[in-house]
């Protein structure tokens, strides 16, 4: 009998230990993009890897906000996307890790440079051009002109038609201000935004609201991601876009390695993946078309027509800085969005 519950006992160990290594196999994922692509990217990792991934979608200012709040003791593996400057802030104060990835030779020189700028604790996983979209129907049932500068959002006949993210959660608003303030000075810049205000019929916690709120008709006209758009249209919804007269901005959407990250060797598995051209065409099957930062990752088919179109040299490190993205947006929180229409 001893003997018995001898071998019971080491059976139950090592029960307990195999469990123990199935469940170290996994990673915890904060992704700042498409639901659909933070899911998908779950499904194909798990299913190639026999990893549990664990993904939680928020927009990149909460996720920045909950690495913050656990810099202590991280729960977070990787931060999967959204806008760079935001990355740039973590990189800056300590949330994020460096890490020089193997496949960093195959990356297009701007994710390379998003990689170098942060000390290779962030890089460069797509990148996605700032512009209008608008709703070809509700324009035509409106009578109302179709935009096609920034300067057209402030004309009066817009009133109540036109809506944008909040800065005080979405990075791709950020992108909006630091653009607005490149293209044209920023005196102007918050001129022109609190002009536009008037305008604005909603503020949405996250940048994909805008254009799905053009979508739906709810709004006529948004500031959004082009790519969104594409993807609105591609759906048959009455949506155009344009890239702005005046010239605009665009984004590199990042990723890093959240620092202290409980399964480190797992979280590099998992970046070094999403690098790859295998892990960067999930983006296409997931109606997300960025513009994959792998040079040997075709773009997607439905990836937004931007010939012709004219780009500012967006300075990611100024604006990524921490300082000045907090005194950016505090003075559009208090000059801007709490100001009277």
């Amino acid at each position: 009998m001893m003997k018995f519950l001898k071998v019971v006992r080491s059976g139950l160990f090592l029960c307990l230990a195999f469990a123990g290594v199935a469940q170290a196999a996994q990673v915890n994922v904060v992704c700042s993009m498409n639901p659909e692509w933070c899911r998908n990217a779950a499904v194909v990792y798990e299913r190639l890897n026999n990893v549990k991934v664990n993904v939680v979608n928020k927009p990149t200012g909460e996720s920045f906000a909950q690495l913050m709040a656990e810099k202590e003791r991280p729960k977070m593996d990787v931060w999967f996307g959204g806008t760079s400057d935001p990355h740039f802030q973590a990189a800056e104060l300590g949330l994020v890790d460096e890490y020089r990835s193997p496949l960093l030779g195959q990356l297009h020189p701007w994710a390379q440079d998003t990689a170098k700028a942060s000390g290779y604790k962030t890089v460069g996983l797509y990148s996605e051009v700032l512009g209008i979209a608008y709703n070809t129907e509700l324009l035509a049932k409106k009578k109302l002109p179709a935009p096609k500068c920034w300067k057209d959002l402030v004309n009066p006949v817009y009133k109540g038609e036109l809506q944008m993210a909040n800065a005080q959660s979405s990075g791709t608003s950020y992108v909006a201000i630091a653009t607005f303030v490149q293209v044209m000075g920023e005196d102007a810049a918050f001129k022109f935004m609190q002009a536009m205000h008037k305008n604005m019929n909603a503020y949405s916690r996250q940048g994909l609201g805008p254009i799905k709120a053009v979508a739906k008709g709810e709004s006529a006209v948004s500031i959004s991601f082009l790519h969104n758009a594409a993807q609105e249209a591609e759906q048959k919804f009455p949506v155009a876009y344009v890239a702005p007269c005046e010239g605009t901005g665009y984004s590199v959407g990042a990723m890093s390695i959240v620092k202290g990250a409980p399964h480190l060797n797992e979280a590099k598995k998992f970046y070094d993946w999403a690098l790859s051209p295998a892990g960067q065409r999930v983006a296409a099957t997931s109606r997300s078309y960025q513009f994959p930062s792998n040079r040997n990752t075709p773009d997607p088919e439905g990836a937004p027509k931007v010939k012709g179109a004219k780009f500012i040299n967006y300075d990611l490190a100024k604006y990524g800085a921490s300082a000045e993205r907090r005194r950016l947006i505090e003075k559009w929180e208090k000059e801007v969005f709490n100001s009277a229409k």
